[in-house]
């Protein structure tokens, strides 16, 4: 996912403002500045496909979507990633240009950002207190993961991997079909199930 570190030690006020001045978009951990690479047709199809049911689910709510042209700021670590979609509840998290309150962050995954999005981000994403469901959607096969929290704060694993289980996102009320994620991408009939 990341390059080799282009800046290094760079306060956040640096960050922010590269980040204004370049096209292209960077996160930001412990000082060290690393450029995203561009998204594939099949993640770009597989984020749209769920960014437009979230959109329209929560159209006229008080929840508010973004998609990966947004920062999310961890603040206990002052880390700084671009979630593919993140999903933020709390109408006091006002800033404009990141945000700190999601409570649902959806990343698409493939076999190059898997050990970063599993790992390194799903153990600095669960320091964000307003988070319930951090979801991990494959783009090479079939599968979402969802990592929820429950009352104590203790975290779960949900794997789904038929294009007929539900993804159940319950911090904002959507089930849809994990075929849905999937719409005009280009599977062979076998790897679906059908």
């Amino acid at each position: 996912m990341y390059n080799q570190a282009r800046f290094l030690n760079l306060s956040v006020d640096e960050y922010l403002k590269l980040e204004l001045e370049s096209f292209a978009r960077h996160e930001y951990i412990a000082g060290q500045v690393y450029p995203i690479l561009g998204e594939t047709q099949v993640e770009k199809i597989i984020t749209e496909n769920i960014f437009t049911r979230l959109r329209t689910h929560l159209y006229s709510t008080d929840f508010r979507i973004f998609s990966s042209t947004m920062k999310l700021k961890i603040e206990p670590l002052n880390i700084f990633y671009y979630p593919d979609i993140f999903v933020i509840a709390n109408q006091q998290d006002r800033g404009k240009f990141f945000k700190t309150q999601p409570c649902l962050i959806v990343e698409v995954i493939s076999p190059i950002t898997e050990r970063i999005d599993r790992n390194e981000k799903l153990m600095n994403y669960r320091h964000i207190d307003s988070l319930h469901e951090y979801v991990l959607v494959y783009k090479s096969q079939i599968r979402v993961d969802i990592y929820r929290k429950n009352n104590q704060n203790n975290w779960f694993l949900e794997v789904l991997k038929s294009p007929r289980d539900f993804i159940k996102f319950s911090s904002v009320d959507l089930t849809m079909l994990i075929a849905e994620s999937y719409e005009d991408v280009e599977f062979n009939t076998n790897s679906l199930g059908i």
